[in-house]
């Protein structure tokens, strides 16, 4: 190769510092320069394709795949294309001038973000600085009688410029990898970076020769490594595809994971471009290691993963590739959330996801109330958090109940309105949050024709409050919050004829008997229940409750988490066994009743029987319960 003509300038920027800059506040990104280099490679490609299309080209194509050449003793990587090139007016044109209007300004609007550098100021290229002291281009324009050049810069504003023999069009990029980052002199690296950014790439993007095991060793092959899939799933048409190749899809995007639910093909034109396959993946208990797993990408470049802010929050729950060129490659997340086409691209995606979760429960609700353990949780989230999405949802959420029954809405208010209504024309639902804790509780409401539903779900209580608002003179009780006549009061509560003193010495009486459990405090409550009703049962006030429970998800709320559990331990006076006892504490101080408490071991009985039946009898105090009912049996 020889150079002549040899000519040197300035790059056309008001500020010396700008490769320093690039260097400082780009390093946390430094990766993205691979991103960049084999975007361009690929984009003189597609420009050549689209030139012999239309026959501004008449020569051959030939292979145009993009290369990666890692020389690892000379410290180089090299991305070579085979695309449109450049003139040496292009060169000054695109390469040498760089428009800054301050290097303050700069400094100040985008050192915290290196994507927003790159994208705003189109500075692609020089992302290569990142992580060079030294780069060169070798180029030669597609067009005819063209003059093949090379551009060296070291790193400071200072370039040279020189004719070269160069015989194929395109572009070589040499990078002089510095010190700080030899790392990206290991194949592993390179492969890694090229698996994230460019694994859907529409041009073929080829890294060294594949390998095979031949006499106990892995050798080279002649055949190209191609790391790039140039034709992905989501740009061909769903009339192509049948459901396992959606399937296979899902597996190479996330391996080891369970089969998806069902998938939504988007393919918009208009007024935004937007293709990608969205899925729906099975999620059962926990949010938070399911989010994030939508792959953003621009023209089949990867931009992120981290699609939070720039989709509906419950959209986080989704897995899948969403592409589209109105998306801008290289901004901040900042700018996205306020792009007015990233917008209309999420509005669009909301309803894509509505419709079809309708279609599939119109069409097949089987199959949607099969699947619906999996999309509550993400149904719940869509409705909480986006009052589109809730409007839309109403219709084909779900509540299941303790029979495994599930109801829309409509069917469920249908179902117990004539039975569930209370004295002031309140609709309630009750509900369990542990079928077998509640085992007894949910038996009382059934006995007395009540049907109560299942929200045992990570999200329920949140959902909770949020049916309360909708819903119109409804309200949410748990079945163990009160006790069976008072969750849904048809009549007036019949009064309690005991004087301060019988009241006194009956909580005195159990209080006294109570066993000492760790942040559980009880307090005493006297119903006129009726004879036959049972003696006595423990409740949880619902609000507190309901405090604590959506404590345990949300930050700034802990210290209703650290509050004890407060209890009711709800006396019938009716009952011939309490009636017995406050006939016997009556008149008594509180020295004779503690004692007399002591000693009868009723009372006790009837405490652990109803932490028994709350799942709250443990250790010692069910050892004892235990012994006392076996001496009570003989």
């Amino acid at each position: 190769m020889t150079e002549n003509n040899n000519q040197t300038g300035k790059i056309g920027v008001t500020t010396e510092n700008i490769f320093p800059i690039i260097k400082k506040f780009l390093y946390s990104d430094h990766e993205i320069f691979l991103r960049e280099l084999v975007s361009n490679a690929v984009d003189a490609t597609q420009k050549l394709k689209t030139y012999a299309s239309i026959g501004d080209f008449k020569g051959e194509l030939g292979n145009l795949s993009v290369r990666i050449n890692v020389d690892k003793e000379n410290g180089t990587i090299t991305i070579t294309d085979r695309g449109i090139g450049m003139t040496l007016d292009e060169i000054e044109k695109y390469i040498n001038q760089i428009a800054f209007s301050s290097a303050n300004e700069f400094l100040d609007k985008y050192k915290k973000d290196a994507n927003s550098i790159i994208g705003h100021f189109g500075l692609g290229f020089y992302s290569a600085f990142m992580v060079s002291n030294k780069v060169e281009i070798e180029t030669k324009s597609y067009k005819e009688g063209a003059v093949a050049v090379k551009w060296s810069c070291d790193g400071s504003p200072e370039y040279t410029i020189s004719e070269i023999d160069k015989q194929d069009r395109g572009t070589s990029i040499i990078l002089y990898i510095d010190d700080e980052n030899k790392n990206f002199l290991e194949k592993f690296e390179i492969e890694k970076l090229l698996k994230k950014y460019c694994r859907f790439l529409p041009v073929p993007v080829v890294f060294g020769k594949k390998t095979e095991w031949k006499d106990g060793k892995s050798v080279e092959t002649d055949e190209d490594n191609v790391m790039n899939d140039t034709n992905p799933l989501w740009t061909r048409k769903p009339a192509d595809l049948n459901d396992e190749d959606y399937k296979k899809f899902y597996q190479e995007l996330y391996p080891f994971s369970d089969e998806p639910m069902f998938w939504i093909h988007l393919n918009v034109d208009y007024p935004f471009k937007l293709t990608g396959i969205l899925y729906f993946p099975k999620i059962k208990t926990n949010i938070d290691p399911n989010r994030n797993k939508i792959q953003l990408y621009c023209n089949q470049v990867f931009v992120t993963d981290s699609v939070e802010g720039i989709v509906p929050e419950f959209l986080t729950l989704m897995h899948g590739v969403i592409d589209s060129p109105d998306i801008p490659l290289n901004v901040s997340r900042s700018y996205l959330q306020s792009d007015q086409n990233v917008k209309k691209i999420s509005n669009h995606i909301t309803k894509k996801v509505s419709d079809r979760l309708d279609e599939i429960f119109k069409n097949d609700r089987p199959q949607f109330e099969e699947k619906w353990d999996s999309l509550k949780i993400f149904v719940e989230y869509g409705m909480l958090t986006d009052d589109k999405f809730y409007d839309r949802a109403k219709n084909f959420n779900l509540l299941k109940n303790t029979d495994g029954k599930l109801f829309t809405l409509d069917e469920y208010k249908e179902l117990i309105a004539a039975n569930q209504t209370d004295k002031d024309g309140n609709l309630v639902y009750l509900y369990s949050s542990d079928t077998n804790e509640q085992y007894t509780y949910i038996s009382n409401a059934k006995d007395k024709g009540y049907d109560v539903l299942l929200m045992d779900g990570q999200l329920d209580v949140h959902y909770i409050n949020m049916l309360e608002q909708k819903l119109e003179k409804s309200r949410f009780v748990r079945v163990d919050s009160d006790i069976i006549d008072n969750l849904i009061q048809k009549e007036d509560a019949k009064e309690v004829t005991l004087t301060d003193k019988q009241k006194e010495g009956l909580n005195e009486a159990f209080t006294s008997q109570l066993p000492k459990l760790d942040k559980v405090n009880f307090s005493v409550d006297y119903k006129a229940l009726g004879q036959s009703a049972q003696p006595i049962q423990i409740t949880q006030n619902e609000v507190m409750r309901r405090m604590k429970d959506a404590s345990a998800m949300q930050p700034g709320m802990s210290f209703y988490g650290d509050m004890p559990d407060n209890y009711n331990l709800v006396l019938n006076v009716d009952n011939p066994l309490i009636s017995k006892i406050i006939s016997e504490v009556d008149g008594k101080e509180k020295e004779d009743v503690v004692k007399y408490a002591s000693e009868n071991q009723n009372i006790r009985q009837l405490i652990d029987l109803s932490l028994l039946s709350n799942g709250m009898l443990k250790g010692e105090s069910l050892n004892n319960f235990i012994k006392r009912s076996t001496d009570l049996i003989k």
